[in-house]
Parts: structure tokens; C-alpha cells; sequence
């Protein structure tokens, strides 16, 4: 009876830890639906970016898809810079680790908007892929 007693939490956690896995599987599955009509996306557990030409849509992953999503254009954006724990970061000279990592972009007129990002190095690549697309951009502009 009491080793049958110590089992019980264990039973109890890997219950929990297949619970967990499946409900994170089922939102990568939704996700993938999702980033389907997108040329570019991403997913982490803080939240899912897709880019299609100019517009940029981010929302949280469920297990149903996304929720809450935002979107807005790139022609938009004044400027776009990787903040890790609240302050700019160049994007050649990044820090092993940080606990807020976010992709912050600066809109004419409007309010800034920030995608969480759970890694770095992943929101660097966001980062300059996105840059090079607004410079892409704004060169079209001019000519």
C-alpha cells in the first residue's frame, strides 16, 4: 500500500506532462493551418508572426488556432529594433540570452507594437529579414 502511495504522484505527473505535450502539439498543428497562407511565419509559445508582401499579422497560439490576431502593414513601419529586457540591442552584437525578448516596430502616427519572441537569435533573424524588407521598400518609394 505505501509504495502504491508513492506511485500515485508519479502517475499524477506524467498524466500532467502528456497533457501538456498534447495540447502544445495541437497548437502547432493549428498553427501550421494557419502559416500556411503566409510566405514567412513563425511560432513560439509567446506568439505566432506571419509576413504576406507588406502586411505583418501576429496574434497567441491556441490549440484552435490563433486568437487576438493584429495586423498591419510594413509600408507603415518608421523603424523596427530588437529590445531584450527593455532596452535596443544592435543586431551585431547579440547577447547569449535575455528574459524579454521582443521585435519592436515603430509606426508613423500610431503607438509602437512589440511581438514577443522567446529567443534571441531567432528574433535577430526576424529582425534583419524584416529591416531588409522595409529597405526594399523604401527604395521603391523613391524611384
Amino acid at each position: 500500500m505505501a509504495k502504491g502511495l508513492l506511485w500515485l504522484p508519479l502517475l499524477a505527473l506524467f498524466i500532467g506532462l502528456a497533457w501538456s505535450g498534447w495540447n502544445e502539439y495541437r497548437k502547432v498543428e493549428a498553427y501550421q493551418l494557419w502559416a500556411a497562407q503566409f510566405e514567412k511565419a513563425k511560432y513560439d509559445i509567446y506568439a505566432v508572426l506571419g509576413q504576406a508582401n507588406n502586411n505583418l499579422t501576429w496574434g497567441k497560439p491556441t490549440r484552435n488556432g490563433p486568437i487576438e490576431l493584429k495586423t498591419f502593414s510594413l509600408k507603415q513601419v518608421r523603424s523596427i529594433t530588437l529590445q531584450v529586457d527593455g532596452q535596443s540591442v544592435d543586431l551585431t552584437v547579440l547577447p547569449s540570452r535575455g528574459k524579454v525578448v521582443a521585435i519592436e516596430f515603430q509606426l508613423y502616427g500610431s503607438n509602437p507594437i512589440q511581438v514577443p519572441f522567446t529567443e534571441v537569435a531567432l528574433a535577430a533573424s526576424w529582425a534583419k529579414h524584416l529591416q531588409q524588407y522595409l529597405e526594399t521598400l523604401q527604395y521603391e518609394k523613391i524611384e
